[in-house]
C-alpha cells in the first residue's frame, strides 16, 4: 500500500512541475521576439524587397575576437566553385599590391593539423562559408553588446 502512495504523490509532482513549466514558458514567449513571419504559414504574404548589399569598400569593425570580416563589397556574379574562386584573383599574397585588398590570413594556408601550405588550404576555399557580404538592413534582434575598452578595461601593461 505504501509504494502506491508513494507513486501517486510522484506523479502529481510530476503534473504539476509540468503544468508550472507549460505556463512559465508561454509567459515568456509573449516577451520574445517574433521572428517567424505570419502566424498562418500558409497564406500569401508579399515578400520584402531584396535588401541593397553595402558596397562602400570600408573594412567593418568585428564583433568579437575571431570573426571572420564580411565582405565589404558587392560579389554578385563571383564564381566559387572547385575550379574558380574570383576572390582570389585579389586577396591571394600576389594580387594585392596591385588590387589594393587587404590578403587572406595566414591561417587559410594552414591544414588541421598546423602544415603550412603553398596555396589556400581545401578547408578553407570556399570563403563564403565563413565571408559574408553586408546587407543594409535592420537588425533582426536588438543588439545592446558594449566592448570591453568601453566597460574601461585597459591593456595589459597600460598602467
Amino acid at each position: 500500500m505504501r509504494g502506491k502512495d508513494h507513486s501517486r504523490r510522484l506523479t502529481v509532482l510530476m503534473s504539476v512541475i509540468l503544468a508550472v513549466g507549460i505556463l512559465a514558458g508561454s509567459a515568456l514567449a509573449q516577451f520574445a521576439p517574433e521572428l517567424r513571419g505570419p502566424t498562418d504559414p500558409m497564406s500569401d504574404v508579399e515578400a520584402d524587397p531584396i535588401p541593397r548589399w553595402v558596397t562602400d569598400d570600408v573594412r567593418q569593425m568585428r564583433a568579437y575576437p575571431e570573426q571572420p570580416p564580411v565582405i565589404p563589397h558587392s560579389i554578385q556574379g563571383y564564381q566559387l566553385s572547385v575550379n574558380t574562386n574570383r576572390c582570389m584573383s585579389c586577396h591571394n599574397r600576389e594580387f594585392t599590391q596591385g588590387s589594393g585588398a587587404p590578403m587572406i590570413s595566414i591561417t587559410h594556408f594552414m591544414t588541421r593539423e598546423g602544415q603550412m601550405l603553398a596555396d589556400v588550404s581545401p578547408r578553407r576555399y570556399f570563403c563564403t562559408a565563413c565571408h559574408v557580404p553586408q546587407a543594409d538592413v535592420a537588425p533582426l534582434v536588438e543588439n545592446d553588446f558594449v566592448d570591453m575598452i568601453d566597460l574601461g578595461a585597459k591593456p595589459v601593461g597600460s598602467e
